[in-house]
C-alpha cells in the first residue's frame, strides 16, 4: 500500500538535487534556485535598504555570492535561511557604503530585554473608500517609521515580522542569539509603535 508524500517532502528533495547540481556546476540548477528566491530575497533587501535600486544590487550580490560559496553550504541551517545570512550581509554592507557617503554616523543596540511584544500589523478587512485612504496613509507612515529603525532593528523586524521566519532562523541568519533576537524585536516593535502613534497624532 502506497502513501501520497507531502509536497514539502518533494520539495526538500527537489532542493537537495538542484543543491547536488550546483555543486557540480550546473547553472541551469542554479538559475532554478534564483527563480525559487529571489522574490522572497528582494522583499527582505529592500525592506532593509528603502530603496529599489539597491535591493536589486544586493539581491544580484547575494547570488553571486551564494554561487561561489555553494560548495561550503552543508546544510546545517535551511537554504533559505543561508542565502537570507548573505543577502543581510550584503544590505549590510551597502548601508554601510552609503552611511559613509552620507556622513551619517549610527550604532547598533545590542542590550538585552524581557518581552518580545505584539507583531505589527496593519488591518485588512474590507475598507470604505475613507478607511482605504487612511490604510493607505498608515502604511506610508509605518513605512517611514521602520526606515527609521536602527539596521539592527529593522532586520530583525523585517525577518521576524514581514517574512515570518522562526526565531532560530532570524538568529542563524543574522548571526544573533535567540534571545537577542527577542530584545532587539520588542525594541523594534516598541519604536515603530510610538512613531506611529506620534504621526498619526500630527495634524
Amino acid at each position: 500500500m502506497s502513501y501520497p508524500v507531502s509536497a514539502s517532502v518533494l520539495d526538500t528533495a527537489d532542493e537537495l538535487g538542484l543543491l547536488a547540481a550546483c555543486r557540480k556546476g550546473d547553472t541551469a540548477a542554479f538559475e532554478q534556485l534564483v527563480l525559487r528566491y529571489q522574490r522572497g530575497l528582494y522583499n527582505v533587501a529592500f525592506r532593509i535598504s528603502s530603496n529599489e535600486a539597491d535591493a536589486a544590487d544586493i539581491v544580484q550580490e547575494t547570488f553571486l555570492a551564494a554561487w561561489r560559496k555553494i560548495k561550503e553550504f552543508r546544510g546545517e541551517a535551511k537554504l533559505s535561511t543561508w542565502l537570507t545570512s548573505i543577502a543581510v550581509n550584503q544590505a549590510r554592507t551597502r548601508w554601510q557604503q552609503n552611511r559613509q557617503k552620507q556622513g551619517r554616523e549610527e550604532s547598533l543596540d545590542s542590550s538585552d530585554e524581557t518581552g518580545q511584544g505584539r507583531p505589527l500589523q496593519v488591518a485588512s478587512d474590507q475598507p470604505s473608500a475613507m478607511e482605504q485612504l487612511e490604510r493607505s496613509q498608515l502604511r506610508e507612515l509605518l513605512e517611514r517609521c521602520i526606515k527609521a529603525l536602527d539596521q539592527g532593528f529593522r532586520e530583525v523586524l523585517v525577518l521576524r515580522d514581514m517574512r515570518e521566519m522562526p526565531y532560530d532562523e532570524v538568529g542563524q541568519a543574522l548571526g544573533l542569539r535567540e534571545g537577542t533576537v527577542k530584545s532587539r524585536l520588542f525594541r523594534a516593535r516598541e519604536s515603530v509603535r510610538d512613531c506611529v502613534t506620534k504621526g498619526m497624532a500630527q495634524p
